[in-house]
């Protein structure tokens, strides 16, 4: 039976906001390589990071109609997560829907099937990754859900969890977990400054990070040319 799950709990908004400073990469890595989705899932145009919690989709193939009727139960700091029940690339979603879903606070879309309308949602700053951009419209027949468990680019999303989303791809980041993945991208982040600023005065990552030792383990050998041609 098709429902739709109304008034969801949703992720820590301070933590949740943090994780787009952060970016998917180091979010990433910060919750142990996990929760990303699918590099299939592309930005339609490049643009700053967004983060926000998940208001999800499932979607008929071809068929839009229940990304209007979870536009009702968006609020401001969302991101709408749109999965079809099977593989589509039409057009689900374009400059209409994003002028409804920028209305309501929606900070952008990830949809696993097609986007289209790109250059006029670019020029009203409505960001959406997806699955391919294509033409191809679609009707309002057949019901999904909105606000349950789904399946968006090979990755579990429960309505409430919060999506991080950059040029570098999509991570989801379940609910009850936001603060202590938000601390962890926060020291990772740390780290990596100070790495970087090592790297940009010519220290070398075998030192900063004592590689040579494991090298020497794993049977790595130096060889100088000029005693190698005498061989």
């Amino acid at each position: 039976m098709p429902i739709v799950v109304t008034n969801i709990a949703r992720a820590e908004r301070d933590a949740t906001d943090a994780l787009s400073k952060y970016g998917a990469a180091t979010v990433h890595e910060a919750q142990g390589r996990t929760g990303l989705m699918n590099p299939r899932l592309r930005p339609i145009y490049r643009g700053p990071a967004i983060s926000g919690t998940a208001v999800t989709v499932t979607a008929p193939p071809g068929d839009n109609w229940m990304i209007h009727v979870a536009a009702e139960h968006c609020r401001e700091g969302d991101i709408m997560v749109v999965s079809p029940i099977s593989h589509s690339v039409s057009g689900y979603f374009g400059d209409m829907l994003g002028a409804l879903l920028k209305a309501r606070g929606v900070r952008g879309l990830i949809i696993d099937a097609g986007c289209r309308d790109v250059d006029e949602l670019q020029e009203m700053g409505f960001p959406v990754w997806s699955r391919a951009i294509c033409a191809h419209g679609t009707v309002k027949e057949s019901l999904g859900d909105v606000n349950i468990a789904i399946s968006c680019g090979g990755i579990v999303v429960n309505p409430g969890d919060a999506i991080v989303a950059d040029n570098d791809g999509v991570v989801v980041v379940p609910r009850l977990d936001v603060g202590r993945v938000a601390e962890a991208s926060r020291a990772r982040e740390e780290r990596e400054t100070m790495i970087r600023k090592r790297y940009s005065s010519g220290e070398l990552g075998l030192d900063i990070n004592n590689m040579r030792p494991r090298l020497a383990e794993k049977g790595l050998v130096y060889v100088d040319q000029a005693d190698r041609d005498k061989n």
